[in-house]
């Protein structure tokens, strides 16, 4: 049987800023070609199995 699912905590102080500055700072980060065709090989794999 499965157990059920923990509320997610809501961030207060410290923690909460420091998780929005990480969250600006990787919204301006690029994604290389490779990372990019590596990603989408990796989706394409499972595509094929029916995983997704």
């Amino acid at each position: 049987m499965a157990k059920p699912i923990k509320e997610t905590p809501v961030l207060r102080g410290k923690d909460a800023q420091r998780f929005s500055e990480e969250v600006k700072a990787n919204e301006k980060k690029k994604v290389t070609k490779a990372e990019y065709e590596k990603a989408m090989a990796a989706y394409e794999k499972l595509k094929k199995f029916n995983i997704l």
